[in-house]
């Protein structure tokens, strides 16, 4: 226990407040009055003042009298496991938080043989009830009392009624095959087909586990209601707190004041064609500097949202809970409020917004010559998307890309031009990762799944905005404030070993030794191009890599192929850009509003928060797309299809159509009578029998035998009778993808979206 100089008399409150949060674990009376020196004589007045304190909701008191600060956890709590750290150790977080500022860590340490016994059974995505004793600040070391069964925490599902009237709880999650019993006095009026929450109760019956209804969502045939599945079951935040609400309706636009004005200079937003929100701009010219020949001056404004999200406010607290905006077909869960997202904080056209700008300077290679950052003042000349503007530098432009063809678009294309070229001689990792996008037709319902288009536009603003980001990494480091980093650390030995030895069986070669660099990938994936294994070895390529996280260490961006890299530019909608910019604007001192020194010491806190916040939104956004899809393709059960294999494991083969890049599974008890083993070496299923052969990437033609939409389940049969590969298509790429039974999709191609790198 920390020393303390011994005061005499009775100590204030605020000399008990401050040696409670200063005492790791919980002090009591007694460890207060030695501290302080407080006699006999004194003992009953200490004891009244910790009364009042307990009162004053100032401290926590639990088993046996012992006291923490008021935002401390109880000794006895409950406890999502959500990683492991990098001594090997479980790190927990309370599933219920109430005090300020980011949820405390809890380390579960798994050395000794009681604590590997205790241990033993529980790991990461599990919940435990646990008691927990403080370490530290916001820290704390927790001992499992009992891991809790999932079947003790609510269950989404779709309810359903047997021809009797008994009802039925069918879950949303596919990983669970057993349904439910609802009793009729359980039912809290649903009706058949509504998906439900449902609280699993004690008992069967008919050898059923029982449930009662706690919460009606919505009809399971409305698609609106596929993007509600994982809101809820990945506990996506959805409602901001009414203090939040009012701060963000009572914000106001900013005046010039101390800030740049940057309204002359006709910046313009370029987005995709169904975005909703817009926090950057562009302009770019070139540089009048004598000593700069044939280089450019470009500008990329972002929104100022530190201005309205100030620290440790209510939008504060719940921008940094939801830690990101998660996006879905049919709506977005946002980080802001909408008098904020869509209006206040948007570079919406023709209106005064606040910005926080960076002027870069580029040579005639697109080297960067130096950046300065300001404070300014903007209104957007043009909202275009990305469409808009390709056709415009085709010769196509609209009328509302025309008038800033010449000014505007030909020189951030000459600029980018330039800034190619650094990119190409740095050489970022070049994976080809297509993505789809789901249409909405206008009564609500699915009108068709597309690929979302690459066009030199999107490059044009991803290159624009890198360069962004990279300033700000520098200027923070040169600045020396804190920096959240955007990390990507190079691929594990262990998946390096693991795709050198697939790529062999392909004869191709990845090169050997410790300093592998994103151009040893990119020399596989251009011998690869326009061979039937292009697709096949961008995906296992792609699965090589290590996910990318947030970490006030620099770590470096192994795909980009940085040095140093922070994200800046979206703000709106991502929190690490918003601590990015309160870095900025205290190292820079352009206002008061900058990032406050307590966030200095919690910034690997907040890295762990805003990270697994991002996985989840990502796990949200492909759980939902899963739906949307097996949704659109559950008009077409029954019709066959051509694709590739992407998956193999031992109980089937996991199938990508060519069209629609609709996933699906076929199970291995469908690919005939022959006796299949998993050749896990060569990822594939070989007959032993007739050794046929069906190998990741191999093209396949297949047949939808099951659409589920609620759980975006998708089953599929190979065509060939008896399981034979007599249909099965080599390599899966080239050419026109063949659907049997006629359909409107269109084909797969390539997209780099702005949302994430």
């Amino acid at each position: 226990m920390a020393k303390k100089k011994i005061v005499a008399g009775l100590p204030s409150k605020q000399d008990i407040l401050k040696y409670i949060a200063d005492n790791p674990g919980m002090v009591g009376k007694r460890e207060i009055a030695k501290a302080f020196g407080v006699g006999p004589e004194l003992r009953v007045a200490l004891k009244g003042l910790l009364r009042e304190l307990k009162a004053e909701g100032d401290i926590n008191q639990g088993h046996g009298k012992r006291m923490a600060p008021k935002d401390s956890l109880p000794e006895v709590t409950l406890v999502d496991l959500v990683k492991l750290d990098r001594d090997g150790d479980l790190m927990g977080r309370p599933v219920e938080w109430t005090g300020d500022g980011e949820a405390p860590r809890i380390i579960f340490e798994t050395g000794g043989k009681a604590r590997r016994r205790e241990m033993a059974d529980v790991g990461v995505g599990d919940r435990v009830l646990a008691r927990v004793t403080r370490a530290g600040r916001n820290r704390y070391v927790g001992r499992v009392i009992k891991r809790l069964e999932k079947d003790e925490q609510p269950v989404l599902g779709v309810y359903a009624q047997t021809e009797d009237g008994e009802g039925r709880l069918q879950p949303t999650d596919k990983k669970v095959r057993h349904e439910y019993v609802i009793a009729q006095e359980h039912r809290n009026n649903a009706k058949p087909g509504e998906i439900v929450v449902a609280q699993p109760m004690q008992g069967r019956r008919f050898g059923l586990k029982t449930a009662k209804v706690i919460e009606v969502i919505g009809s399971s045939t409305d698609p609106k209601a596929l993007s509600l599945i994982p809101i809820f079951s990945l506990g996506i935040p959805t409602k901001f707190t009414e203090a939040a609400l009012h701060d963000a309706e009572k914000a106001k636009p900013v005046h010039l004041g101390q800030r740049e004005d940057l309204r002359p200079i006709p910046l313009i937003t370029i987005d995709p064609e169904d975005a909703r929100d817009h926090d950057d701009a562009v302009f770019a010219e070139p540089d009048e500097d004598p000593s700069n020949k044939g280089g450019w001056h470009a500008i990329v404004a972002i929104a100022d949202v530190a201005h309205y999200v100030t620290p440790g406010g209510a939008l504060d607290h719940d921008a940094r809970q939801r830690g990101n905006s998660t996006y879905f077909p049919d709506r977005v869960v946002p980080m802001l409020p909408e008098a904020l997202s869509a209006d206040l904080c948007s570079l919406v056209e023709h209106k005064d917004r606040a910005c926080l700008a960076v002027h870069l300077w580029f040579d005639a290679d697109g080297n960067k010559r130096r950046h300065k950052f300001v404070r300014g003042l903007m209104r957007c000349a043009a909202g275009l998307n990305y469409r808009q503007v390709q056709q415009a530098i085709d010769g196509e432009p609209d009328e509302t890309a025309a008038p800033f063809l010449e000014t505007v678009l030909k020189p951030l294309y000459a600029c980018h031009a330039a800034v190619n070229k650094a990119r190409e001689a740095r050489q970022p990792l070049a994976i080809n990762a297509p993505e789809r996008r789901v249409v909405m037709g206008k009564n609500g319902h699915i009108a068709a799944i597309k690929p979302r288009d690459h066009m030199l536009s999107h490059q044009v603003i991803e290159d624009f905005m890198i360069a962004a980001n990279v300033a700000a990494a520098e200027e923070l480091e040169k600045r020396r404030q804190p920096c959240m980093y955007r990390v990507h650390e190079q691929p594990s030995d262990e998946k390096i070993d693991s795709l050198r030895k697939f790529l062999n069986t392909l004869d191709y070669k990845l090169a050997k030794g410790q300093g592998l660099r994103p151009m040893h990938f990119n020399a596989i994936l251009e011998a690869a191009k326009g061979s039937e294994h292009e697709r096949l070895i961008n995906e296992v390529v792609l699965r090589s890599q290590m996910q990318a996280t947030y970490s006030p260490d620099n770590k470096g961006h192994f795909g980009l192929n940085l040095h140093k890299y922070a994200h800046f530019t979206s703000p709106i909608r991502r929190y690490a850009d918003v601590l990015v910019h309160r870095a900025l604007i205290r190292g820079l001192g352009l206002g008061d509003d900058g990032l406050p020194p307590a966030d200095d010491v919690d910034f690997e806190n907040i890295a762990e928060h805003i990270s697994l916040t991002e996985r989840r939104s990502m796990q949200a956004e492909r759980d939902a797309m899963d739906r949307f899809v097996a949704a659109f393709m559950s008009e077409h059960v029954g019709a066959q299809f051509d694709g590739r294999i992407t998956g193999v494991t031992r109980f089937g083969l996991f199938v990508e159509l060519d069209e629609t890049g609709a996933d699906g599974f076929v199970p291995i008890s469908t690919l005939g009578d022959d006796f299949y083993e998993h050749d896990e070496a060569h990822r594939a299923l070989v007959g032993k029998r007739g050794h046929k052969r069906f190998r990741l990437g191999d093209g396949v033609t297949v047949r939808l035998a099951e659409a589920t939409p609620v759980t975006g389940g998708l089953r599929f049969e190979i065509m060939g009778g008896d399981g034979a590969s007599t249909n099965t298509r080599r390599g899966g790429t080239g050419g026109k993808p063949t659907i049997k039974k006629p359909t409107n999709r269109a084909p797969w191609s390539k997209h780099r979206s702005k949302k994430r790198k």
